[in-house]
């Protein structure tokens, strides 16, 4: 039995918990952004005091820069249960995923189809849906209007001998249903699809095992995951082979700079690897036995799920039974994540959330790049929805918070 989430230990190591203007407010949106770990910032810190220089050249500063680095991948490796050489470090998940689909429009032949949803958010649908300019056919998988899901079956249907790829979401950041990934991916082998997955809205909630899941390419942000804004997105080395290096032509000899054409941002990689430090002492703490990154990464996310899985059942409850409020999504917290999208009865979604945060409730309104996802759910995507997330950190105090600020916002 896996042992309970001590909350003084975890919020003892973020910052925010302790700085004075955020005292008394309940932060829940960390699906547009988490509070940093400690780790983090300390790693931050050091780099631009002691390593603010050009990495891996002869002077000592410049190769411990440089180490550091190399640490910062290789443990992110570790972690997501891939080799070194498949992590790759670029500014954020929707600029990845630009690079990429550049990437694949130059293997991709006029006929060729890509798969898209209709429940993802833009940044992994608009630039596949530009790839219609070169003759790439676009195909949408799409959701149930009244639930936002997606229908695995409805695939069938979509492959041919000539889709190429599918890209979806791991999870939803409005709906919150957790995709079946590794079912996914399985049927998109066979038909010898390649897979590339959103995992933005789901890594906060504790790191996937890559190689588990078959996803081809898989993506997240990592400062939606206590760190620094980078995104980090897995190629697999088959796939990286066929899409070849993005980058200056003398670089074809670094794997990990083919798809960071910019270059990458040396502090923030290095510092990355405090969300590893920070994973290993949470593991620590909670458990005796050690094992590898891979086992410690397993233990925590089951951590990190029970904690959230209490606070989501009681905020689920209180909106499914609330006759102003109509909820997005499953109202099976087993099935989602911890982010809650709502519309109000009676008033717009930015008045309610004004109201929520005039009570020291952080939270936003609007479509979350999520368009395409509330259009096809009749949702006015100029308003759009409340949107309530939180991560293992959330004290229940926090959502009883939230709660008595909803009850007085919708009277």
């Amino acid at each position: 039995m896996a042992p309970l989430l001590d909350l003084a230990f975890v919020r003892s190591q973020f910052p925010a918990f302790k700085e004075p203007s955020l005292s008394g407010q309940a932060f829940f949106d960390n699906a547009g952004g988490s509070y940093a770990c400690k780790a983090v910032i300390d790693h931050l810190d050091q780099y631009y005091r002691e390593t603010k220089l050009q990495p891996y050249h002869l002077h000592p500063a410049a190769q411990k820069a440089g180490a550091q680095m190399d640490l910062a991948y290789k443990r992110l490796a570790s972690y997501l249960n891939v080799d070194t050489s498949e992590v790759h470090l670029g500014p954020s998940t929707s600029q990845n995923t630009y690079v990429l689909a550049q990437a694949f429009g130059k293997i991709l032949k006029e006929g060729d189809e890509v798969i898209v949803t209709n429940q993802d958010h833009e940044a992994n649908i608009g630039v596949w849906r530009a790839l219609s300019s070169r003759g790439v056919v676009i195909k949408e998988w799409r959701v149930d209007s009244k639930t936002g899901s997606l229908n695995i079956n409805d695939l069938e249907q979509l492959f041919t001998k000539r889709t190429k790829l599918l890209a979806f979401t791991h999870c939803s950041n409005v709906v919150a249903e957790i995709n079946p990934v590794a079912e996914i991916c399985a049927r998109a082998r066979a038909a010898n699809v390649m897979t590339l997955v959103d995992g933005v809205s789901f890594a906060g909630h504790g790191l996937p095992d890559i190689d588990a899941l078959g996803a081809d390419v898989y993506l997240f942000s990592l400062y939606k995951a206590y760190g620094t804004h980078l995104g980090v997105m897995v190629i697999r080395n088959a796939i990286a082979d066929k899409l070849g290096n993005q980058a200056h032509y003398f670089n074809e000899a670094y794997r990990q700079k083919w798809f960071v054409p910019a270059g990458p941002d040396h502090a923030q990689v290095a510092a990355s690897r405090g969300v590893l430090d920070y994973f290993d002492a949470l593991h620590d703490y909670h458990f005796d036995e050690g094992g590898s990154a891979l086992e410690k990464a397993q233990r925590v996310r089951v951590l990190f799920h029970d904690a959230e899985q209490v606070l989501l059942s009681k905020l689920l409850k209180y909106i499914d039974q609330h006759p102003k409020l109509t909820l997005l999504g499953p109202t099976d917290p087993s099935k989602r994540a911890a982010t809650v999208a709502i519309i109000p009865k009676g008033q717009t979604p930015q008045e309610l959330a004004q109201k929520l945060v005039d009570q020291g409730i952080i939270c936003g309104a609007g479509h979350f790049y999520a368009v395409r996802l509330l259009e096809a759910m009749g949702v006015d995507s100029n308003t759009g929805v409340v949107r309530l997330s939180f991560v293992h950190y959330t004290q229940p105090e926090e959502i009883d918070q939230l709660i008595q600020a909803l009850e007085m916002a919708l009277k």
